[in-house]
């Protein structure tokens, strides 16, 4: 129960980022998705960063990945969105848009996740992350 708890935590968290984000895009009036493609972006990179991080720390604690990765990063990226938009894109006949859009997306995300492993990887050691050491004792 406090597993569910910790996951709904982390998704109040990140679903209330999203909104509040895609908001401010959506104050832009852009006709490119923008928004939503930088959330995608930003959340690739904070599950790429604690992936990271997490593998130099065998002794994490698993409530840290169920609060992060599925909680926040859960609630924050936009899978259904992204293909919403995407499908919208294709029925106004914005095809290229829709294809660059899809490139886009799976590309930088996927860079994304790569550079934030790697951050994660190199700031492991930083006090800023100590408190994300806490475990219950060795795995």
């Amino acid at each position: 129960m406090l597993n569910c708890l910790v996951v709904g935590i982390g998704g109040f968290i990140g679903a209330v980022s999203r909104y509040l984000l895609g908001t401010a895009f959506g104050l832009l009036n852009l006709s490119f998705p923008v928004g939503t493609l930088l959330i995608n972006v930003i959340g690739a990179v904070i599950i790429g960063a604690f992936s990271g991080f997490s593998a130099n720390h065998t002794g994490l604690h698993d409530g840290w990945r169920l609060f992060i990765q599925i909680g926040i990063c859960g609630g924050f990226t936009t899978f259904s969105t992204f293909t919403l938009e995407t499908f919208e894109l294709f029925q106004n006949g914005r095809t290229a848009a829709g294809f660059i859009y899809i490139t886009a997306s799976v590309a930088i995300c996927l860079l994304g996740v790569l550079l934030g492993g790697l951050l994660g990887r190199t700031l492991h050691h930083l006090p800023l992350f100590s408190f994300l050491k806490m475990t219950d004792g060795p795995r």
